[in-house]
């Protein structure tokens, strides 16, 4: 596989519909809506829905909303036959001139930042999210969440599974829980069909935990691994997880925890990219007993293995960083333990 370097390569690699993502938009009718295009992840999803309506010979339109604070940003999406939509979602006049879709996809939300202006993640994750709901009554929708939302766990045990009790570890996690709860409401009240995803971690190769931890022992930086253990799934097969998820929506709404099917250490990971990119990793900490950890048995069961294993995942992400490859410079903050972000 020839490693990409450009960001066009690795939106193509990312954006590559499973044949689970073509089966999906195949059975489905309507159109689709990615909210919150602009983000690390949307871009990705609304390019694979097209490429999967493509795949599966449909012509439904792939809308992207987005602020768009890049104008190019919408030229971009054109380019992959996505039609972008300005719209701030926090504008209820905004909100109410978005074009009517049969399904629809929420990335829109607020993590970094939050410990500095945690009024605005509250709008962002609560507010924004009662608009949405009342505007799209009767979309199927995708909720994205977070694992964030659980309490620790023993990293010795399975993980929370969807019926561990939610906890509230910060205003970050306070705040999706409360998007989760809106969302809720409004499914019950209409009888909207919906999917909370609570998703940890995706990762590509300019972002995630992966490339932290390399990059970290790449620069001969300190890994700490206090945190102990995490999950993490490649972020092309979270996009196609969360358009087959278009397909179990239910009122009140279905939960589902989406990641891979590993507890990852991070002192292993530190020490295998140390082997990899042929530096000895410097490490810092403990590991603690307890971590956010979750079981994705319940998605593996639905929809099958991930794809992209660690192993690849992990070769990838060193070959990128090797070659120089672009980074987001957006750190996960993946050794915090106190929930501010």
């Amino acid at each position: 596989m020839t490693q990409p370097k450009t960001d066009q390569d690795i939106e193509n690699l990312l954006s590559a519909p499973t044949p689970g993502a073509v089966a999906a938009v195949k059975a489905l009718d309507g159109d689709f809506m990615v909210l919150g295009v602009g983000g690390k992840m949307g871009t990705s999803l609304a390019v694979m829905l097209r490429r999967a309506l493509d795949a599966a010979g449909k012509s439904a339109k792939v809308y992207g909303v987005s602020r768009f604070s890049r104008p190019e940003a919408k030229a971009d999406l054109e380019q992959f036959g996505i039609t972008p939509v300005s719209c701030d979602l926090a504008d209820p006049e905004q909100v109410a001139k978005l074009p009517e879709v049969a399904n629809i996809e929420y990335l829109a939300g607020q993590k970094f930042g939050t410990a500095g202006a945690p009024d605005e993640t509250w709008i962002q994750n609560t507010i924004v999210p009662s608009l949405v709901a009342r505007k799209f009554r009767n979309s199927r929708t995708v909720v994205f969440s977070t694992g964030c939302v659980y309490p620790y766990v023993p990293i010795s045990g399975p993980g929370a599974n969807e019926a561990t009790p939610v906890a509230f570890l910060g205003e970050y996690a306070s705040t999706c829980v409360g998007r989760e709860r809106v969302f809720t409401h409004f499914s019950r009240k209409f009888g909207t069909p919906q999917l909370i995803y609570r998703l940890n971690y995706s990762v590509e190769l300019r972002y995630g935990v992966l490339v932290d931890i390399a990059a970290k022992v790449l620069k001969g930086e300190a890994v700490d691994v206090t945190m102990g253990s995490f999950n993490l799934i490649w972020q092309g097969d979270a996009c196609a997880r969360a358009i087959q998820c278009l397909q179990h929506v239910a009122s009140p709404p279905k939960i589902l925890n989406v990641t891979g099917p590993e507890k990852i250490s991070i002192r292993s990971v530190a020490e295998q990219f140390g082997q990899l990119l042929g530096k000895s990793p410097v490490i810092t900490g403990t590991e603690a007993e307890a971590a956010w950890i979750a079981d994705a048995s319940e998605s593996i069961r639905l929809f099958g293995p991930v794809e992209t294993t660690l192993p690849a995942m992990m070769q990838m992400v060193a070959e990128h960083q090797l070659a120089g490859g672009k980074l987001l410079g957006k750190p996960t903050h993946f050794e915090t333990r106190d929930g501010k972000f």
